[in-house]
């Protein structure tokens, strides 16, 4: 272990099997006291965190950024992978082998001789083969395989597209607006009651991301912006009633309500 830690030290460039030994020494009996006792459990959502830095760098296109996330990613997708080659599961190269082989799989269309008229083809070709080789037999199956880790609004979008597929859905966006005002009204009638509120508030959201889906928007990013937005505004309300003098605090709902409908016209 320590030739390999001087080899490491000593190369001006690295490659993904480098990548592998460093985790490893890291993991080793002389390495790292943090290292040592991760396990799957207890570095889940640092790969989740890192995957979000990356968006994160896409959105700021940024290269410079982009490349230190990525690395981030991948040292995430090592780790995991170094954890289970100690239990003798699988290495780095069964999990590129089976990536490679799926994406083969996946694209006759070029790996292959079936023929494809464009995009639509290639999807219907992509969800026919997926569901072939992970078994899925119903349409029931294909919605049950969306992770339910997923950041809810994502996890409904890809129900609602999936669900699509079977032919129950709305006609038009249209259609799911109706569908999202008549939760609305089933919400108003219940909101004394907090528990059948609930209930109601979920079919509310999920008709929300209804509507994005058949408007070709991503519910998740609608959200998102709809933060940033909130927070921009926010910033303009404080900074109006700081520079008044005043106090948020103090005043009156009414009064805050008036700041921000002032911020929503600036």
């Amino acid at each position: 272990m320590e030739q390999i830690k001087k080899e490491l030290v000593e190369k001006k460039s690295f490659d993904i099997n480098d990548l592998v030994k460093i985790v490893r020494v890291l993991r080793s009996e002389t390495g790292c006291p943090w290292d040592k006792v991760q396990t799957h459990e207890s570095i889940k959502k640092d790969l989740l965190e890192e995957t979000y830095e990356v968006m994160e760098a896409i959105d700021c296109k940024s290269p410079e950024m982009m490349q230190e996330e990525l690395g981030d990613v991948l040292l995430q997708v090592v780790f995991h992978t170094v954890l289970e080659s100690e239990q003798g599961h699988f290495e780095l190269g069964d999990v590129t082998s089976d990536v490679c082989r799926k994406l083969i799989v996946r694209h006759p269309h070029v790996f292959g001789d079936v023929n494809v008229e464009g995009v639509d083809d290639v999807l219907r070709n992509w969800d026919s083969i997926k569901m072939d080789t992970k078994g899925q037999e119903t349409f029931t199956d294909t919605l049950k395989s969306v992770p339910k880790n997923f950041p809810a609004l994502m996890r409904a979008q890809k129900l609602g597209k999936r669900a699509a597929k079977s032919g129950l859905d709305f006609e038009n966006e249209y259609d799911a607006f109706e569908g999202l005002k008549s939760e609305v009204a089933e919400t108003e009638a219940v909101l004394a009651d907090k528990q059948k509120a609930a209930q109601e508030l979920g079919d509310l959201m999920f008709s929300c991301v209804n509507v994005a889906r058949k408007l070709g928007l991503d519910a998740e990013e609608l959200l998102s912006q709809a933060n940033e937005k909130f927070l921009d505004r926010f910033e303009k309300v404080e900074s109006s009633v700081t520079a008044d003098e005043k106090s948020m605090t103090e005043l009156s709902a009414q009064e805050l309500d008036e700041y921000w409908r002032r911020a929503k016209n600036v």
